[in-house]
Parts: structure tokens; sequence; C-alpha cells
């Protein structure tokens, strides 16, 4: 009998996703494309909300209790280059780790879903 492991599973559960997340964030703020965004931000809650909705995102459980996407950034005006920096930091960040460009590309499948809620806000 063959089990589905979700992506979530597959790389190693939310403490291997709080590492991506760590790493992730290095780029994005060595990035000056999108590190403006983050100036007045508790980075270390930042974190651990990315932390859930990524691994929510890949199939974890849905621990995330933070804001609504459009509501977290609202106000933000984010254009298409910003989500696109983003989107590419965060498919580095899980290259960085070993994660395979097919389960790269589905879990930045689930990221596109919510590109709505966060453009142009």
């Amino acid at each position: 009998m063959e089990t589905t492991n979700t992506l979530y599973e597959k790389l190693g559960g939310e403490q291997a996703i709080s590492k991506v997340v760590d790493y992730f964030y290095e780029l994005v703020l060595a990035d000056d494309t999108v590190n403006g965004f983050f100036k007045n931000t508790d980075m270390e809650q930042q974190r651990r909300h990315q932390t859930k909705f990524i691994s929510f995102a890949l199939g974890g459980p849905n621990q995330y209790t933070g804001k609504s996407m459009a509501k977290a950034h609202e106000g933000m005006n984010l254009q298409p280059v910003h989500f696109n920096a983003i989107v590419k930091h965060l498919h580095d960040a899980l290259a960085h780790f070993g994660v395979g460009e097919p389960e790269i590309e589905q879990a930045l499948s689930h990221v596109a879903e919510v590109k709505d809620d966060i453009l142009y806000k």
C-alpha cells in the first residue's frame, strides 16, 4: 500500500520549513527591490507567521492565525515585480535546502493562488 506524503512531510515538517524561511528572509532582506517593505517589521513574528503559512500551503496543519493575505498587505501597493522577487527568493531558498524542482513548482503554485490577495492592495 502506497502512502502519499504531503510536500510538508517530504520536506521534513515545520522544523525544516522554519530553516527554509530563515534563509528565505536572508535573501529577501538583502534585496533592495523588497527589503523596504520589512523596515518596521518584527522579523521574529514575521518568520513565525511565514513558517505556519508555508507549512499549511505545503499540506501541513493549518495553524496560521494571522491576518488574511489581503489585510496583511493592505496599503503596501505591491506590484508584480515585488511578488516575483519574493517568489524567486522562495524558489532559491527551497532549492538551497535540496528540494527538487517538481516539488518547488508545486509549492510555488500554492503561493500563486494568493497572488490576487496580495497585489495592488
